[in-house]
C-alpha cells in the first residue's frame, strides 16, 4: 500500500483523482472537543462503534485487524557488539566476491574491473552459530595517489577496528610487491591474519597457493570465491581467530541503533556529511561524482546516542541507463533505504530542485520511511537570498511540507547539531500510534463538522477506524462507500494538525463493507 493517500484493494471503484484536496466550509473546534473528552469516554464511544460493525459483512482479515493493539514494547537491552572480520588486499583479487560468498547473498558490488569497491562496507553474517561483522574494503595499491590513496586509507582504517583480517591474494598471479607491502602493514597492526589464496578453482591450481608460503603469514587457505571451494575451511579458521565480542566496537543496544539512510543525487555532499557526523574521514570523498558505489554503514555517536548511518550511492537520472557496478549500486541504494527507519534527503540550497531530487523524494515517500530534508551549503547563501529561497522551497516541496528541515553545511559541519532533533521528531512521529478511542472520536467530530460530499444521491459514512501498525502509521477506515481522494487528503491533513506526525508519511486505507442481509 502506498503512503499518504492510499486505499486498500477492496475499497471499490473510485472517482478520478485530480490531485486536489476537499475544501471544508467553516471552522471546527476538534482539538478543544478532544481535549475535553476523557480517555474513558472516548473508549466507550469506540466500543459502541466497534459493536455496530457486527451488522456488516466482515472477512477474516477484517477480524484480524480489529483484534486490538498490544501496547508497551520492552526496552531494548544492551548487548556486546559482534566481532569484526576485515577483508583486505590489492584491487581485483576477488575481495567483494569472497564477501558475498561469506554473507551468502549478493550485496557487495562486483564487476570485472579493478577498483569497484572504494569504501569499507560492513555486513552482518553468521557461521557455525557465531555472529560476526564482515567488512569489505577497497583495493590497496602501492604508491597510490588521489582517490586511490584515499581508498587505501579506508582499508587501513578497517584493519584498525577489526578483530581479525582475511588477506586476499590472487593465487594465479602470485605475490606482488603490493602484496608484500600490505604484509608489512598488517604485521605492524598486530591483528590475527589469515592468508587467502583466491581463484584456486580446482586441485591442479593448489600448487599456486603453496607458493604463497613465502609471504611469511603461515598456511595459505586455497579458495575459489566464485565457486565456494574451500570457503568452509577458511571460515572455520576465521571463527577460531575471532573473539566472542569485538574489542573495538563497544556496546550496541540489542534493538540496534536507529538506522538513517543518507540519500541524494551524486556529488551533493552525502559522504562529506557522513564524515562530519562521524568526526573522521570515514568515506572516500572526491570531486568525481559517484564516488560511493556501495551503501556504507557507520556507527556514529550524536546527541549522546549511537546511530547507524548509511551513505548511499547517488541515484542517477534514469536507472535503466546505468550499467555494470552503477546499476547494482543503484539497486543497493534502494535496498539500504528499505533497511533504514528514517531517510535524510540531502538537497543543494544553491540549486533549483531537479528532476533527480523529485525522484529521490518520491522513492523515500513510496518506501514509507520517516523523512528529514537537509539543505546543504546554506551557509553560503546571503540573508536576502535565504528569504527568497525559503519561499521557493515552500512552493516546490509543498507535498512534503510536513517533513522537518535542517539547513547545514556538509563540508564544514555548520549546524550539523540540528540534525538530531529533526531525526528524533521524525522517528517519534513514525512510531506514533493514536489510541483507538481518540482516533474514532476525532473522525466523529471531523465528519460531523465537515461531512463527505453527496455523490449520486449517496453519502459514504465512516463506521470505525483503527491503527493496526506504526512505522509508518497505518490507519484503516471501515466505510459504507468509497471516500474520494480529495477527502482522504483532507483527513490526513487534519490528522497531522491534530496529532502531529511531523516527518512521517501516513498510510490511510479503506475497507468498504456492506450491511449483512438479515435472514427471514
Amino acid at each position: 500500500m502506498s503512503t499518504e493517500n492510499s486505499a486498500s484493494r477492496d475499497a471499490g471503484a473510485s472517482t478520478p483523482d485530480d490531485g486536489t484536496e476537499y475544501q471544508p466550509i467553516g471552522s471546527d473546534q476538534i482539538e478543544e472537543k478532544l481535549a475535553a473528552l476523557s480517555d474513558e469516554e472516548a473508549h466507550q464511544r469506540a466500543e459502541a462503534l466497534r459493536a455496530g460493525l457486527e451488522d456488516y459483512d466482515l472477512d477474516e482479515e477484517d477480524t484480524a485487524l480489529l483484534r486490538g493493539w498490544e501496547d508497551g514494547d520492552p526496552e531494548p537491552e544492551e548487548a556486546p557488539a559482534p566481532p569484526v572480520l576485515a577483508v583486505v588486499g590489492r584491487p581485483n583479487v576477488g575481495k567483494s566476491t569472497l564477501v558475498n560468498r561469506i554473507i551468502g547473498r549478493r550485496e557487495a558490488v562486483v564487476e570485472d574491473v579493478p577498483g569497484v569497491t572504494r569504501d569499507r562496507v560492513s555486513y552482518e553474517s553468521e557461521w557455525g552459530g557465531k555472529t560476526f561483522t564482515v567488512v569489505d574494503t577497497g583495493g590497496w595499491e602501492h604508491d597510490a595517489k588521489g582517490i586511490h590513496q584515499r581508498v587505501a586509507e579506508q582499508a587501513e582504517r578497517a584493519v584498525d577496528v577489526a578483530d581479525a583480517v582475511l588477506f586476499v591474494v590472487d593465487a594465479t598471479v602470485g605475490a606482488t610487491s603490493t602484496d608484500e607491502a600490505v604484509v608489512k602493514l598488517l604485521r605492524r597492526k598486530g591483528r590475527p591474519v589469515l592468508l587467502v589464496a583466491n581463484k584456486v578453482d580446482d586441485i591442479s591450481q593448489e600448487a599456486d597457493a603453496a607458493s604463497l608460503w613465502g609471504l611469511g603469514l603461515g598456511q595459505p587457505f586455497p579458495v575459489s570465491a566464485v565457486h565456494g571451494r574451500g570457503t568452509g575451511d577458511l571460515l572455520d579458521a576465521a571463527m577460531d581467530a575471532l573473539p566472542e565480542v569485538t574489542a573495538y566496537g563497544g556496546l550496541i543496544p540489542r534493538g540496534g541503533p536507529r538506522r538513517v539512510a543518507l540519500l541524494g543525487r551524486p556529488n551533493v555532499g552525502k559522504s562529506s556529511l557522513l564524515n562530519q557526523l562521524a568526526g573522521s574521514d570515514r568515506v572516500v570523498v572526491d570531486e568525481t561524482a559517484g564516488t560511493t558505489r556501495d551503501p556504507v554503514d557507520e556507527l556514529v555517536e550524536l546527541g549522546g546516542r549511537m546511530w547507524r548511518f548509511v551513505d548511499t550511492a547517488g541515484i542517477r537520472r534514469r536507472q535503466h541507463m546505468a550499467h555494470g557496478s552503477d546499476y547494482y549500486a543503484s539497486l543497493r541504494t534502494q535496498s539500504a533505504l528499505d533497511k533504514a527507519e528514517v531517510a535524510v534527503v540531502l538537497l543543494e540550497a544553491s540549486e533549483v530542485l531537479s528532476e533527480q531530487d523529485v525522484r529521490i523524494l518520491q522513492l523515500v515517500l513510496d518506501s514509507g520511511r520517516a523523512v528529514v530534508l537537509a539543505f546543504n551549503k546554506w551557509d553560503l547563501m546571503d540573508e536576502d537570498r535565504r528569504t527568497y529561497l525559503e519561499r521557493e522551497i515552500d512552493r516546490d516541496l509543498a507535498h512534503v511540507a510536513w517533513a522537518p528541515r535542517v539547513n547545514l553545511s556538509a563540508k564544514t559541519g555548520w549546524h550539523k547539531d540540528r540534525l538530531v532533533p529533526a531525526l528524533d521528531t521524525a522517528l517519534d512521529s513514525w512510531d506514533t500510534r493514536i489510541p483507538t478511542g481518540k482516533l474514532n472520536a476525532f473522525l466523529g467530530e471531523l465528519v460531523a463538522a465537515h461531512p463527505h460530499p453527496v455523490r449520486g444521491g449517496k453519502q459514504p459514512r465512516i463506521l470505525f477506524a483503527t491503527q493496526p501498525s506504526t512505522q509508518p502509521p497505518r490507519i484503516v477506515l471501515f466505510t459504507t462507500g468509497f471516500l474520494e481522494p480529495g477527502y482522504r487528503r483532507f483527513i490526513i491533513r487534519r490528522l497531522r494538525e491534530t496529532f502531529g506526525f511531523e516527518g512521517s508519511p501516513i498510510e490511510l486505507g479503506m475497507r468498504v463493507r456492506e450491511k449483512r442481509t438479515r435472514k427471514r
